[in-house]
């Protein structure tokens, strides 16, 4: 069903991190811009829909009054608004927002340092840009900041703090299918390190619709697809619930080891799942809105030998291509339907 295509160089390999690769697809430019994170630098890549042309930049991590910053870079994603596109960096010191094409810094957010080290680390991981004009970003200590980003400038205000989760954010996403009524209904779903689950409705006011109880297990990607939450744990396993009740409608025993990244091509309904276990697998999900049951299918298998991968992506909105990134690796694999 798919076949191994050229793969892209990186400057750098890609650190062992949750949801290590983020894609950005620039269709008037014919051109893909992909992130991987390598301790305090993010390696961005732009390539031409030709494979002809590549051009490489690095973006390091800031923090005030210091000329190079070592603190350690937690997750570079693209978020997506409908007036803007923006990369957001955040590490062990705060949250860096970019345009997206990485060239210029349009705001800094320092997190709260305490003044002695502490035994809880201080970083900031969960990124996803929701409705209008919002950006989520999760922090160590559980809350989830919500910054309101303008259709154009640097006047972005932190306009919310949502403090639910006990435990530190593992990744945030918002409602990908597009689809209105569901925009309207519940459009945000955070997880943590405990394997909690909160689903939100955006809007002045964030409003807490459920939250499903994690099981000890850490729940390290998410993903919200029409009314529907596909959350990938520790154990291999994915799990699949209905947004606003809550109700687990599939259990999948998917992986032998701890699921890394999970991504959803939202025209299409496929699913793809990475883990330790050196597997990237291509699912299919379809919803019967009647019942609002989920279907889950096992379509196609890939083995990255002897990778940890840690990062995987579809490239485009229907699933026709997809990559992988894995740890210690300088490259990005890429992979094209048959």
């Amino acid at each position: 069903m798919f076949h191994k295509e050229k793969s892209i160089q990186i400057k750098n390999s890609a650190s062992a991190l949750y949801n290590n690769l983020s894609v950005l697809r620039i269709a008037p430019r014919r051109l893909t811009y992909f992130t991987v994170v390598h301790a305090n630098v993010v390696n961005m890549v732009s390539a031409s829909w030709d494979g002809l042309n590549y051009s490489h930049r690095q973006l390091q991590s800031k923090e005030p009054n210091v000329a190079t910053s070592t603190s350690l870079i937690m997750q570079a994603a693209f978020c997506v608004l409908p007036s803007r596109e923006l990369l957001v960096v955040t590490s062990q010191k705060g949250i860096q927002m970019y345009e997206s094409d990485g060239s210029i810094m349009v705001y800094w957010h320092a997190l709260d340092t305490p003044e002695t080290p502490t035994a809880q680390a201080v970083f900031a991981r969960g990124i996803a840009a929701v409705s209008e004009n919002y950006v989520c970003v999760g922090v160590s200590s559980g809350a989830i900041l919500v910054f309101d980003v303008p259709s154009k400038g640097s006047n972005i205000t932190l306009s919310e703090v949502l403090e639910e989760h006990k435990e530190s954010i593992t990744d945030i996403a918002a409602e990908c299918s597009g689809s209105q009524v569901l925009l309207a209904v519940a459009n945000l779903v955070t997880v943590d390190d405990g394997g909690s689950l909160c689903v939100w409705k955006s809007g002045e006011e964030f409003q807490l619709l459920n939250k499903i109880a994690g099981l000890d297990i850490s729940c390290s990607s998410v993903k919200l697809w029409k009314g529907t939450v596909v959350a990938g744990y520790g154990s291999g396993q994915i799990r699949i619930y209905e947004a606003v009740t809550g109700i687990l409608q599939s259990e999948i025993n998917a992986h032998a080891r701890w699921i890394y990244s999970l991504d959803i091509a939202p025209f299409s309904g496929l699913l793809l799942s990475a883990a330790e276990d050196s597997f990237v697998r291509v699912w299919h999900l379809s919803v019967t809105p009647e019942t609002n049951s989920v279907e889950v299918a096992h379509l196609h298998n890939e083995c990255v030998t002897d990778t940890q991968i840690c990062g995987a992506k579809f490239c485009d909105g229907d699933g026709y291509a997809f990559a992988v990134t894995g740890y210690d690796l300088s490259e990005i694999i890429r992979y094209t339907q048959t």
